[in-house]
C-alpha cells in the first residue's frame, strides 16, 4: 500500500506513520530523514541538496523529488511506503505525478488549531537525554526534572505558542490545498483526531479498509 500522511504541525504524523509501518508492514519516508541520508552517503542527489544546504538555501522541490523518487527505487518499498511531510505544496505533488510515482490513497488527520496549540504548547523535552514529556498528557513525577536522567525540561522553540501559530498558517495556505487536489483524484481519505493515539491508529485503518 503507498501512502501519504497530511495533517496540520502536531497533528501527529509522526506517531502515526510508525504506528502504521509496523501494521502495514512498510517503510515510512521522512523527507528530513531522506534528506540526511541522502546526503550522508554522497548520492549525486544528496550532493546537490548539500551544496544548497550548505549554502543556508532551502533545497529546490526538484532536488527533493530526486531524493524521494531515489528512495522508493529501494527493495523495502515494492510493497508499499507511507510518506510523511511531503508532499507540502501542490506544485510537489505535481512534480511527484509527473515522476510517476503513484499513490493508494492519501490520510489527513483532522484536528482543531486550538486542539494543536494547546498539545504543542504543552510538550517538554529534557535539554540532557532528548526524553519527551506532556505537562496533561505524560507529565514528568516532579517538574520541570526528567524521570530518566533528573535533567532540565525545557520548550522547543518549535513548540512555542508563536512558532506553531506562523507554523499553523504556512500549513493552512501551503499545504492544506492539497486535500482538494488529491480529492478530485479520488484518493483522499479524512479521519478526526481520536482521543487517544490507538483509536486514531484504528480510525486510520478502517477508511484503509484494514
Amino acid at each position: 500500500m503507498k501512502l501519504i500522511l497530511l495533517g496540520a504541525p502536531g497533528a501527529g504524523k509522526g506517531t502515526q506513520a510508525e504506528r502504521l509501518c509496523k501494521v502495514l508492514d512498510i517503510p515510512t519516508i521522512s523527507t528530513g530523514n531522506i534528506l540526511r541520508a541522502a546526503v550522508k552517503n554522497g548520492t549525486p542527489t544528496g550532493l546537490k541538496a548539500k551544496a544548497f544546504m550548505d549554502a543556508g538555501k532551502l533545497v529546490p522541490d526538484e532536488v527533493i523529488i530526486g531524493i524521494i523518487t531515489e528512495r522508493l527505487e529501494e527493495a523495502d518499498c515494492r510493497n508499499g511506503y507511507i510518506l510523511d511531510g511531503v508532499p507540502r505544496t501542490i506544485a510537489q505533488a505535481e512534480a511527484l505525478e509527473k515522476a510517476g510515482i503513484e499513490f493508494d490513497a492519501v490520510v489527513s488527520i483532522e484536528i482543531s488549531d486550538e486542539t494543536i496549540m494547546e498539545r504543542m504548547s504543552g510538550r517538554r523535552v529534557c535539554e540532557s537525554c532528548g526524553a519527551s514529556y506532556h505537562l496533561v498528557a505524560v507529565p514528568p513525577k516532579q517538574e520541570g526534572v526528567c524521570d530518566s536522567c533528573g535533567g532540565k525540561l525545557v520548550q522547543r522553540k518549535d513548540d512555542a505558542p508563536e512558532t506553531v501559530k506562523a507554523r499553523l498558517e504556512v500549513y493552512h495556505k501551503e499545504t492544506e490545498p492539497l486535500k482538494d487536489f488529491y480529492a478530485h483524484r479520488g484518493l483522499l481519505r479524512s479521519v478526526e483526531n481520536q482521543p487517544s493515539v490507538e483509536e486514531t491508529s484504528q480510525a486510520i485503518l478502517h477508511v484503509l479498509g484494514r
